[in-house]
């Protein structure tokens, strides 16, 4: 086979959050290890990291198409045998016109296939592959499903530990709070003042994607024992997550990074496009749950009952190793790092597997 031409269309911001990117990214570092040619197609706004990091990889970044005629001709124009789509708002029917147009095309999905038919999707939350809770019913391609497949990057995979580590028992545990690439909705001032609530001593190191979120950070006040120091979003989040004793975060994409590094972690729903597999990890004990954004933002009785019980539930953690080490062992042992090779098996397969044309 000659070399393998792939696309990778998707988008990032401040708005948009980075986890499409940074999965696409890692399905880019696991192609360009096999010898393809990939070029990645969207825009990256105010994400200095991130253009570097696909420059770093000498990866080109082009302009987005969106609809699917510009698709297919973004396709013939770079030659391309694959394109994989990562996105909710492109229009659905490109990837049924890239098909037709005789490029392999992978839709990565999250629940909903939103209509796209393609000759790959990829639903790599937990639970998916299990009978009446995955994205298969009549999808007329295959449908690669669970968190078998979870797409991590190299510096994630490289840190993996060789077995679940265990915590042990520490007056200020060593606390890392990150709500994605840009904390779109604003999650860390409210964690860092539930954090701060449950009274225990910690060492809290708060991940600002932006400067307003890292301004309202500063001004909460730690409590006795408590230390509170923001830093900007970093390539060294990986050895952050296993230097930590407890991790804070969102139930997006980067789940699967903590789950393969097995953090303890606790989680909080922050978009309603997390709910189905906050609420499925939470259930089958990989990560600790503090409830939704919007009940720990709200008003009167109804949000301070809310952010008493994420106290609780975070105090326990805190000041209970054990409670900590079965958390991560279940996490360690669901996400293995070998999802974005399996991906890729496939890929190829489906290649392989098509009609010659011309």
């Amino acid at each position: 086979m000659s070399t393998l031409r792939v696309g990778l269309r998707c988008d990032a911001g401040p708005r948009r959050g980075v986890g499409h990117l940074v999965r696409c990214l890692a399905l880019a570092e696991e192609f360009l290890a096999r010898g393809a040619d990939v070029t990645v197609f969207g825009t990256v706004e105010r994400l200095d990291w991130a253009t570097a990091e696909l420059a770093a990889r000498g990866i080109p970044l082009l302009p987005g198409p969106d609809s699917a005629a510009e698709l297919v001709e973004a396709a013939r124009r770079h030659d391309l045998d694959v394109m994989i789509l990562d996105s909710y708002e492109l229009d659905p029917a490109g990837a049924g016109a890239l098909r037709a147009a005789g490029v392999c095309t992978l839709a990565i999905i999250d629940g909903d296939s939103r209509g796209q038919v393609a000759d790959l999707y990829l639903d790599q939350n937990f639970g998916a592959e299990l009978p009446g809770l995955g994205a298969g019913a009549g999808l007329p391609g295959r449908l690669l499903a669970g968190s078998g497949y979870a797409l991590l990057r190299d510096t994630v995979i490289s840190a993996r530990p060789p077995v679940a580590p265990p915590a042990t028992a520490v007056g200020r545990p060593r606390v890392l709070a990150f709500f994605g690439g840009t904390d779109a909705v604003g999650a860390a001032p409210v964690l860092t003042r539930v954090l701060v609530a449950t009274g225990h001593p910690m060492d809290l190191t708060v991940i600002v994607g932006r400067p307003e979120i890292e301004a309202e950070v500063e001004d909460v006040t730690p409590g006795r024992g408590q230390i509170i120091r923001p830093v900007p979003p970093t390539t060294s989040l990986p050895a952050l997550i296993t230097e930590a004793d407890l991790v804070v975060s969102a139930a997006g994409t980067s789940t699967w990074e903590l789950c393969c590094l097995g953090a303890p972690t606790a989680l909080v729903c922050v978009v309603d496009n997390q709910r189905e597999s906050y609420t499925r990890v939470v259930r089958h004990g990989l990560a600790a749950g503090l409830g939704e954004l919007p009940e720990l933002t709200a008003g009167g009785v109804a949000g301070r009952a809310a952010r008493a019980t994420a106290a609780r539930t975070l105090h326990g953690l805190l000041s209970s190793p054990q409670r900590r080490t079965t958390l991560a062992a279940r996490a360690w042992s669901t996400v293995d790092g070998q999802g974005r090779a399996r991906v890729v098996d496939a890929v190829f397969d489906a290649v392989r597997a098509a009609p010659v044309t011309g």
